[in-house]
């Protein structure tokens, strides 16, 4: 009797209206047993080529990508709630991650280092197959992230995106085969966490896992993956502040805080939901902040005029409404009715800074106002978290500037903007935001294991 095997399939919803898009196979946990497998056999032919040839590759493969910006996008609209501005900006991210990490192919090299009775060298080389775990809230540009260093530095990649997002992965994989990228060099799993994600991370063919996601997820990789002794780099959750001083062009600040919490609905681990002001300044803040709050246009994402889309699913919608009280005391923004899992742009004051909403980890356009009283006050609330991801300081007093971004306990901090994320410079966090970091000049080495030889010249 012949054996039939039962696949399942997960259906990829988009948020704007509720309606499916496109049902797509899960992996099984045999399948990815042959991927690993194949892309083992991909990897070590991939290492053997010489770094120009594999810069030359990525460059194309860069190319390629950015020729189909648009319709990347587009997916990424359709899966994914983004704003097709925010969408356009992510399939370029990826452009430029490819092409970044291809600069880089030709500049892996080793020291050399001075000893007694011989020469010492140290080798860079790859560390074979990487496990690429990427999160809904961003699938196109965190998954290259990881991707695009990963396979510069000789690696093969196994890509397993997040189960409601990946349309962008699967298409991402067929571009690479069109730029001439080896078969099986990079793969695309689709599937559940529990079954492909697992998976890889228990499969002893893979070398490392670089997760994003949340901590309580980031803490069981770290478990499953102690046991085999495997390398990870985790970009876990984040409850970022947004500290304004009294002397800070205040104008400005406010301009600036909208996007820093309600971009991609808020589902964004940089999101600056913690807004903390000095109280001299706290009821100003507020009497400006709340036009600019209620000007925010909610609505169709794939409109040039959106600013905020959708959230991604029924449950994360149900779990946003949970932090937030029936009657909020704040500012509130508005958000379309019928189909599709909206919420509005809000803004909660009055609270306590152990409240839920306040110390918890929102996911959502949800951000708090907390005021303070001074310089240490301020430092005292911005590190009163179990995370160290981000956030931003407001202020015209340059050694304050200094002061603070060397006391608060986050791996990226901006002044006088909400910057946190370039592909040119390191990205990671601090407590349990996170381990490891990725992007900037050292994104490659990452994914190396270094080899010292030392050679005799006392023969």
């Amino acid at each position: 009797m012949r054996h039939v095997v039962s696949y399942a399939y997960h259906e990829v919803l988009n948020p704007a209206t509720g309606q499916v898009v496109e049902r797509v196979r899960a992996t099984t946990a045999a399948e990815v047993d042959e991927a690993v497998a194949l892309a083992a056999q991909a990897q070590r032919a991939w290492s053997a080529a010489s770094p120009a040839d594999r810069a030359r590759l990525l460059r194309r493969f860069a190319a390629v990508v950015d020729g189909h910006l648009e319709e990347l996008a587009q997916l990424e609209v359709r899966e994914a709630g983004h704003t097709i501005g925010n969408a356009r900006w992510e399939a370029g991210n990826v452009r430029d991650l490819l092409d970044f990490a291809a600069g880089g192919v030709e500049r892996l090299s080793g020291r050399q280092i001075p000893v007694a009775g011989g020469l010492d060298i140290t080798i860079l080389e790859p560390l074979g197959v990487i496990g690429v775990i990427a999160p809904w809230n961003f699938p196109m540009p965190i998954a290259a992230w990881a991707t695009a260093p990963a396979l510069a530095a000789g690696n093969a990649v196994l890509l397993k995106p997040a189960e409601t997002t990946p349309l962008t992965a699967l298409r991402l994989a067929g571009l690479a085969l069109e730029a001439g990228l080896p078969e099986h060099l990079f793969q695309v799993l689709p599937g559940a966490g529990g079954e492909a994600g697992n998976a890889l991370v228990e499969h002893p063919g893979v070398a490392k896992i670089v997760f994003t996601g949340s901590t309580r997820v980031g803490k069981q990789i770290m478990e499953k993956s102690a046991a085999l002794v495997k390398r990870v780099t985790l970009e876990l959750g984040g409850k970022s502040p947004n500290i304004v001083f009294a002397d800070s062009d205040l104008e400005a600040a406010v301009a600036a805080t909208p996007m820093s919490f309600l971009d991609n609905s808020g589902q964004d681990c940089c999101a600056r939901t913690r807004i903390l002001v000095q109280s001299s300044v706290y009821d100003r803040f507020l009497d400006l902040l709340a036009p600019a709050i209620e000007s925010i246009v909610v609505g169709d994402p794939a409109d040039e005029n959106t600013q905020m889309g959708p959230l991604i699913s029924q449950a994360q919608l149900d779990r946003v409404r949970a932090y937030v009280p029936d009657e909020p005391k704040g500012i509130r923004g508005s958000a379309p009715d019928g189909p599709g899992f909206w919420f509005p742009p809000t803004v909660l004051t009055d609270l306590a800074p152990d409240a839920p909403a306040a110390c918890e980890e929102v996911f959502g356009p949800v951000a708090v106002v907390l005021p303070f009283d001074d310089e240490a006050d301020a430092i005292r609330l911005a590190n009163a978290t179990e995370y160290g991801l981000s956030g931003s300081i407001w202020t015209r007093d340059i050694g304050r500037a200094i002061r603070v971004s060397r006391a608060v306990a986050a791996g990226n901090l901006s002044v006088n903007s909400h910057s946190s994320v370039r592909y040119s410079t390191p990205f990671g966090g601090y407590k349990q935001s996170g381990l490891g970091r990725e992007l900037g000049p050292d994104a490659l080495t990452a994914f190396t294991e270094t080899k010292n030889v030392f050679i005799s010249t006392e023969a």
